[in-house]
């Protein structure tokens, strides 16, 4: 919508509809949600005490190396969003309606998003959310390193499309492995952990894209992001031996 927005009107009014959209979610969600909350009770802590966030934890050490993960493909996605349009520009030729077909490509990831992660859910329900998380890295991988070599939009279209398949697999098994490695008085405070590792992503990942392709160009910015999930997929198995036993999730 974003792209065809831009270009029916302006970038400029993007901006605007975007706020005016927020403002109208903000006013539905404070109007028709209704929480019913019951605070948890935690104990009290003895003068001086510190608290050890993590303490509470089953495995502490996966719980961290789940959230870097967050990070990490989140990281990847926002690296490829500064120069997204560019490198669709430049695969264009400088003709045609680009601002569209960026929006186009943009979008291809949401839409097979929403189709695969009911899917990809309830397998991991039924064989282990683990087995879904390993797919999902090695499939990113396959997906994102081609992106730097393509010379047809058509072709980085099908690749945008099936990164939408990745991020299905690899998302929501990190979230359902973060809550079921939590005890139930921390899942408010895990997800919030998880979120602020995801913006930590976004922050490094827009820099990072940009500063790629600044020094060299803009098919090494995916080429970059396949070589750091293919790291996190590594780090994940070598350092948490239940994945590889198929015992987590």
């Amino acid at each position: 919508m974003g792209g065809i927005l831009a270009d029916i009107f302006s970038i400029r009014s993007t901006f605007f509809i975007t706020a005016a959209l927020l403002l109208i979610t903000t006013i539905i969600a404070g109007v028709f949600v209704k929480e019913f909350f019951v605070p948890v009770e935690h104990p009290k802590r003895a003068k001086g005490e510190k608290r050890n966030f993590l303490a509470g934890f089953p495995n502490p050490k996966l719980t961290i190396i789940l959230l870097c993960s967050t990070m990490i493909v989140q990281l990847g996605n926002a690296s490829i969003s500064p120069i997204l349009s560019l490198y669709v520009r430049e695969l264009m030729h400088y003709r045609g309606p680009i601002t569209v077909v960026a929006g186009i490509i943009a979008a291809l990831p949401g839409l097979s998003n929403i189709i695969a992660a009911p899917r990809l859910g309830r397998y991991g329900d039924h064989h282990g959310t683990g087995k879904v998380l390993t797919a999902g890295y090695l499939f990113a991988v396959i997906m994102y390193f081609p992106q730097g070599f393509v010379s047809s939009i058509v072709l980085l279209g099908v690749l945008r499309l099936m990164i939408g398949v990745s991020d299905a697999a690899l998302f929501p098994s990190i979230q359902t492995l973060l809550t079921k490695s939590s005890p139930i008085t921390a899942t408010s405070a895990i997800f919030s952990w998880n979120q602020s590792f995801q913006a930590l992503g976004n922050m490094f990942g827009a820099f990072l894209g940009g500063a790629l392709a600044g020094l060299f160009d803009y098919n090494s910015v995916f080429i970059c992001t396949a070589f750091m999930l293919l790291f996190n997929f590594i780090l994940l198995w070598f350092t948490e031996p239940s994945l590889r036993r198929g015992q987590v999730g």
